[in-house]
């Protein structure tokens, strides 16, 4: 007769071995003659739609690629897939393999079509929630002060970036104050060297229009008062095994982290954050470092014990929500809701510019409407310090503005009037004058993504299924109404395919599609047709 120790050593065994296997589920789902897939991490836009072999996993679990992710991938045959919790795929250009779940994942037909099977999708599993983010994120340009200012984020700077702003006659939007203008990362005062009346510069930036978002992380600085009393009070990650704070690698040193699975550090942080925001006027927070790869629940412990990266990540922007003004890099899951995500960072080059209507396109197909696309000429800070400054591309600042005048919004911050003459300078203007002036059709189309979760920057394919244009990457749908084909090659030149119908473009012309056009535009043109019914 087994002891009761035995047994229970037996039963859990027997537990153990179960859980094992329910981890190394694998689903396969064969893939259509033709097929086309979207969706999973908006930095892969560019590989979209999967139509060819994948090389190696794809590991949503644990690697969101600097953007968002989510497990949805959507199909040109009006078919599905969704997960309720992450997995990784391999696609091996007949069949998706899915593994890492703790239950099979299943493939439905819900329609013709991408966008049949889209909009089926965000009903049954991502839901529109019927609001959006305030309307200044769509109407105006918004402006950062990353790459003016990198980590130099100091009062007399930014008052002097507001003012250029609106004196070289540009509207006053929404103005980011990025890293380093805290203490030390954990601490939500100003620091005092370089911001001598951070409430003043707040008021004075009000008077102007602005509304003032500052960035923050969930990091905490060691050795610091934050970190001792966050870390008694079983606030922060831990480490494995152990009582002590986890110390987190990432972009800006070693920290620890905020355990935003246990409810009292949530808590904790979301009123720290409003004594803030109260104390110094702040509109809102720009929300960085949410990625999945500094979460490492093998090598440590959360207040969840049931915890993954993904679900950290969901409460960072759980806890984004509470503020109207916000903005995410990374984000799992949490489509539908009035959450602002912007593309990650791209180089200061042709080739990324080229990057931003399949990711923008991609986001949107993932559930993720209110979008921008990135920094205009680039937000990877690398690419401006690396090259004189004095001798930029000007005419790829130009294309990037025009790119994001089209788009949901578009964010400035390279100052265009400090490193482009007066002729390039003036395209820019225009296209955020152009931006002012689609305002009220791009807010109709964000209210109805509010309530449909239908995508605002669309792919042709998902407005002109089956003719032929699955695989164009260039051009875009914004809404129903605008096809959008900008000039992304320094040359000049594209070529323009249009769909039945009859189109304007912006300079008046008339176009009976279908329809190939070559196009040549200048530096102060912005190609794009309208549909008249």
């Amino acid at each position: 007769m087994k002891t009761i120790r035995q047994t229970l050593s037996s039963l859990f065994a027997f537990m153990l071995c179960v859980g094992t296997a329910a981890a190394q589920n694998t689903t396969e789902i064969p893939v259509l003659d033709g097929e086309k897939w979207w969706g999973a991490f908006t930095a892969k836009g560019s590989q979209m739609p999967i139509s060819a072999p994948l090389d190696g996993l794809q590991p949503l679990s644990q690697q969101n690629f600097n953007n968002q992710n989510v497990p949805f991938l959507v199909s040109n045959y009006g078919r599905y897939i969704w997960s309720d919790e992450a997995f990784d795929f391999r696609y091996d250009g007949s069949k998706f393999v899915i593994e890492n779940t703790t239950k099979p994942v299943t493939v439905t037909k819900a329609g013709k079509n991408l966008r049949e099977a889209f909009v089926l999708a965000a009903h049954d599993h991502f839901p529109a929630n019927g609001t959006i983010p305030p309307e200044l994120f769509f109407s105006v340009p918004q402006y950062n002060t990353w790459i003016e200012l990198q980590y130099n984020q100091n009062q007399a700077d930014i008052e002097k970036y507001a003012d250029d702003i609106l004196a070289n006659g540009f509207p006053a939007g929404i103005l980011m104050v990025d890293d380093n203008w805290q203490r030390y990362y954990g601490n939500f005062d100003f620091k005092a060297e370089r911001f001598p009346d951070p409430k003043g510069m707040i008021d004075r930036l009000h008077a102007k229009g602005f509304k003032v978002m500052l960035w923050i992380s969930p990091f905490v600085s060691p050795d610091s008062p934050e970190f001792r009393d966050l870390q008694e009070k079983g606030y922060l990650i831990r480490q494995k095994g152990s009582r002590n704070a986890a110390i987190i690698p990432w972009w800006n040193g070693y920290s620890a982290c905020y355990d935003l699975t246990n409810p009292a550090a949530f808590d904790h942080l979301l009123q720290t954050l409003k004594q803030a925001q109260a104390a110094y006027g702040i509109d809102g927070f720009k929300f960085d470092a949410g990625d999945l790869s500094f979460y490492h629940p093998e090598s440590q412990d959360y207040h969840d014990s049931t915890a993954h990266a993904t679900d950290h990540c969901m409460k960072w922007a759980e806890l984004g929500s509470k503020f109207p003004y916000n903005e995410f890099r990374a984000c799992w899951k949490m489509q539908g809701l009035p959450l602002v995500q912007r593309l990650g960072d791209k180089d200061y080059s042709w080739n990324a510019l080229q990057l931003l209507i399949p990711e923008m396109v991609n986001a949107g197909l993932m559930g993720y409407a209110y979008t921008c696309p990135d920094m205009i000429g680039g937000g990877q800070v690398g690419s401006f310090r690396n090259v004189d400054q004095t001798k930029l591309d000007q005419a790829l600042i130009v294309r990037s503005a025009q790119v994001h005048a089209m788009m949901p919004m578009m964010q400035f911050s390279v100052a265009p009037w400090r490193v482009l003459d007066k002729e390039h300078l003036a395209c820019c203007l225009a296209a955020a004058k152009l931006h002012e002036k689609m305002a009220p059709y791009i807010l109709e189309l964000a209210h109805d993504a509010a309530e449909s979760g239908e995508p605002i920057v669309r792919s042709l394919e998902y407005m002109y299924p089956k003719q032929g244009f699955s695989d164009c990457s260039d051009e875009f749908m914004l809404g129903t109404k605008y096809l959008v084909a900008p000039i992304l090659t320094p040359d000049g030149k594209r070529t323009v395919r249009l769909p039945r119908g009859t189109w304007i473009d912006d300079q008046g012309q008339k176009f009976k599609g279908p329809l190939v056009i070559e196009v040549s535009a200048p530096i102060d043109r912005i190609p794009y047709y309208e549909l008249k019914r």
